[in-house]
């Protein structure tokens, strides 16, 4: 089981032509209507996984398998290098043959970044402790800014027989859980669904009758396990499933899951995010949050309920609704220019909301225009106005600010607007709205 030592100072839209080519890469989008960013087996693709996820390290989700019943290699969190030193001796002492060294960080591909050593002796351990504790771990997933590496797992090292799948997700389409089961463990799920979608195995999961023992049989028996290995299974999916379930998971994936040279099954690895609608049944769970993994923007956004997702272009976005919002950003793409982020305000902000997300927006110093997009329904214009021209004057915003408004009291909106003094640009349609702001940013200069 892993022991976790307390960290030490944690720190809708219409419709676009059909002319429009949608360019931003399928991950991204994704990634801005708040999802796991891991994209989901069932279809390939991270598209239409549109629940806002929360993410917790792999120690974090042996921890909570453990407690189901789920057998996890013994090991321990470290977060210094003073105590993985001390881990890892004492699982020497206690008969470890060898121990991993891995980074723990929320993302993917540690192995292939340099950030998942083994180590067959007590000074290795100690070299790669080393090395990997404070590293920028760049992966597939972290992008190319990487992420530092703030602790470690010291775990033994198993006597592995075969590297298998485990993983339970939602399918939407058939609105049900789904079991899913891989003899090709250890690698990209995605690349086998791509390629070989017959080597998944997948039981579709009854919520009025629960994964029944039948069907954990049915994929202990087309994993090729062997007999001895079969009621282990049978109990390991089961608790799975109960961990899933209890939890308010969003995504449970177990790669590898092992066997060993003795018969013995483990989950040598673990991922686990949760649905963020149901954190406020698990107290336990939500203050598993490590926010230092996060964007800060992205963290301060959250103190005040707004949806927001930095990326890495130059024109900020304000839109409420997650799909006018990927609209407005697929219209910038069309005009020639690049969103720098995704800012969802909500059906109902308030000028304070709006204020704080103004001040978001200008915390990136890449921005240089500001792209509002507004379909008035339960947010009416006039508010949003009236919060947008408090926060231009409070915030003393210098770059230009293009508006695109329609909805209940929108004429109302535009007088505001027209009356504040301010230098706003109202474009009559998304189209021209995004020909405006494009234009406006490319003759701005930003000082970092």
């Amino acid at each position: 089981m892993v022991k976790a030592r307390p960290a030490r100072n944690p720190r809708v839209a219409p419709p676009l032509s059909a002319k429009i080519v949608f360019e931003l890469p399928l991950q991204l989008r994704a990634r801005c209507v708040k999802t796991s960013a891991t994209p989901n087996p069932l279809s390939g693709s991270t598209a239409g996984d549109t629940q806002s996820n929360m993410k917790i390290h792999e120690y974090q989700a042996k921890e909570i398998l453990a407690k189901y019943g789920v057998p996890v290699p013994k090991g321990e969190v470290a977060n210094t290098l003073e105590e993985a030193n001390d881990v890892a001796r004492t699982l020497f002492a206690e008969g470890a043959k060898g121990v991993v060294v891995k980074a723990q960080i929320h993302a993917g591909g540690r192995g292939k970044g340099g950030g998942v050593k083994v180590a067959r002796t007590r000074e290795e351990a100690e070299l790669y402790a080393k090395n990997i504790l404070g590293m920028t771990l760049v992966t597939h997933q972290t992008g190319p800014q990487g992420q530092k590496v703030q602790r470690l797992l010291i775990e033994e090292t198993a006597a592995i027989d075969r590297e298998l799948y485990l993983g339970i997700v939602l399918d939407r389409a058939a609105g049900k859980l789904v079991f899913m089961a891989s003899q090709a463990g250890g690698m990209e799920i995605e690349e086998v669904a791509a390629r070989t979608p017959e080597a998944i195995f997948k039981e579709t999961i009854d919520p009025a009758v629960g994964f029944g023992a039948w069907q954990a049989r049915k994929l202990a028996f087309a994993l090729g396990l062997k007999p001895a290995q079969i009621n282990q299974a049978v109990h390991f999916f089961q608790s799975l499933y109960k961990a899933f379930v209890e939890t308010d998971a969003s995504l449970v994936e177990i790669n590898p899951f092992i066997t060993t040279a003795d018969d013995k099954l483990f989950a040598l690895d673990a991922k686990i995010n949760f649905d963020d609608n149901a954190l406020f049944r698990h107290a336990d769970i939500k203050a598993l949050r490590d926010i230092a993994e996060e964007d800060p923007l992205e963290v301060e956004a959250s103190k005040y309920a707004l949806n927001y997702i930095k990326l890495d272009g130059t024109i900020a976005c304000m839109v409420n609704g997650a799909g006018l919002a990927m609209a407005t950003m697929d219209i910038i793409q069309y005009a020639g220019g690049s969103p720098a982020n995704f800012l969802d305000v909500g059906g109902g902000a308030t000028q304070e909301q709006i204020e704080h997300a103004f001040g978001i927006l200008l915390s990136d110093a890449h921005v240089k225009a500001i792209f509002i997009n507004i379909f008035g329904g339960i947010l009416r214009v006039d508010r949003l106005a009236t919060g947008v021209v408090a926060a231009a004057r409070n915030l003393h915003v210098t770059v230009p600010i293009v508006l695109r408004l329609e909805g209940t009291n929108v004429e109302e909106g535009r007088q505001i607007l027209k009356e504040s003094g301010l230098n706003f640009q109202v474009g009559a349609t998304m189209k021209e709205a995004a020909e405006l702001v494009v234009k406006a940013a490319s003759s701005v200069v930003r000082h970092k």
